[in-house]
């Protein structure tokens, strides 16, 4: 199997062993322990974290609130209290440092669900990949955003696989299992990536914030890279990587659709990606008020 970058063929080639995991076991341990904190309230009456990935309260005293949900509420005409929105501004300000998509990657537990299927597709072997425009995620999220005017309620929560599956494992699944079925079948049949690719409007929202972080992946030793497409083809928004690659903006990754998954770092037999911290200078800074940074 060959990959292409450049009008070039590029040689099948990527790390093998323990350290083609690393960042993959990191992300699943967090968001394995995320979950599970929240459950042990429920299940075993501990006090850790109160409440969902939407709202939350942790060790009794500090509040958290998902700013996409929080939106739909004041789009909706609903009460907002000033600590929900404290809580909001606590995300947005952590994803401005570490990138909004982190949440998909390290966070969110219908990721686990996703990565199954990417898993169980490869094995089976399945290579047809249904074409979307990556534009389809954002229409999404104005049309959740628009019912919430229209309609009152928080739109999205109805179907959210994230609520329904926190909800489900604590309560029971029922009918909730016909939507997770669905986000793993389309990814496993339809399309790899799809859901969180093509589809969810989280992550959409969540991209905004990604395009001003200061922790990035950077093509450090891009000199190393002999274009074997390790990185494109674990990369689940391979598109992000080219412009590092030719030494664009310092070698960091800069599009808001990066997930900071590290799948390129684990993977580049090379060693050509790291974590870097990219620093907020005039240059970037007058970028970001043209609107231009993600270009």
């Amino acid at each position: 199997m060959t990959t292409t970058m450049a009008g070039q063929t590029l040689k099948k080639k990527e790390r093998t062993g323990w350290r083609s995991w690393r960042w993959l076991l990191a992300r699943r341990a967090v968001q394995l322990a995320l979950l599970f904190v929240f459950l042990t309230g429920p299940w075993l009456g501990w006090r850790i974290a109160q409440g969902n990935f939407a709202s939350s309260q942790w060790f009794g005293m500090i509040n958290l609130s998902d700013p996409y949900i929080l939106l739909q509420s004041l789009l909706a005409g609903h009460a907002v209290s000033a600590v929900a929105i404290g809580g909001a501004l606590l995300i947005v300000l952590f994803y401005l440092v570490v990138g909004g998509r982190s949440y998909c990657s390290w966070l969110c537990p219908v990721n686990i669900v996703t990565d199954a299927a990417l898993w169980l597709r490869d094995r089976l072997g399945i290579k047809r990949d249904r074409a979307f425009s990556r534009n389809t995620r954002l229409v999404i999220l104005g049309a959740t955003l628009l019912a919430s005017v229209t309609t009152s309620v928080i739109a999205w929560e109805i179907i959210n696989p994230v609520t329904i599956l926190q909800r489900g494992l604590i309560f029971g699944m029922g009918l909730g299992w016909a939507v997770i079925a669905g986000v793993f079948l389309f990814d496993l049949l339809i399309t790899r990536h799809g859901w969180c690719g093509y589809l969810c409007p989280v992550g959409a929202f969540y991209g905004t914030l990604g395009r001003f972080r200061r922790i990035r992946v950077r093509a450090t030793r891009r000199d190393a890279c002999e274009q074997c497409g390790a990185c494109l083809r674990k990369c689940p928004e391979p598109h992000v990587i080219g412009p590092a690659l030719r030494g664009e903006d310092n070698a960091f990754v800069i599009s808001g659709d990066c997930i900071n998954c590290g799948a390129c770092i684990d993977h580049c037999p090379n060693d050509v990606f790291e974590i870097s911290f990219r620093p907020l200078t005039w240059q970037t800074a007058n970028r970001f008020k043209a609107g231009t940074t993600n270009k």
